[in-house]
């Protein structure tokens, strides 16, 4: 019998549900303290992840959520990167 693998779960900032890590963008404070979008889900440093929709997004920067969870302000220019990732 073949093993039936975990798929690894984590919480959308936004909605605060949990879904499958592949389903989600991850967010990454990197050790340089640089915040960037991380597509491949392996950079290094601390990591929050956003569904895709851009009411999670919404809420999430509203509520200062990602600010809370990256420990670090969240530049203008990088909510506006995220917004067009959300828009495609």
């Amino acid at each position: 019998m073949p093993k039936v693998r975990k798929v690894p779960q984590r919480m959308c900032l936004g909605c605060q549900e949990m879904k499958p890590k592949k389903e989600l963008i991850r967010v990454v404070r990197t050790p340089e303290d640089t915040i960037e979008i991380d597509s491949t889900g392996k950079r290094s440093g601390r990591g929050a992840y956003i569904c895709h929709s851009p009411e999670c997004l919404e809420k999430a920067l509203k509520g200062k959520r990602l600010e809370k969870a990256l420990k670090q302000p969240i530049a203008q220019e990088i909510k506006n990167d995220l917004m067009e990732r959300m828009n495609r």
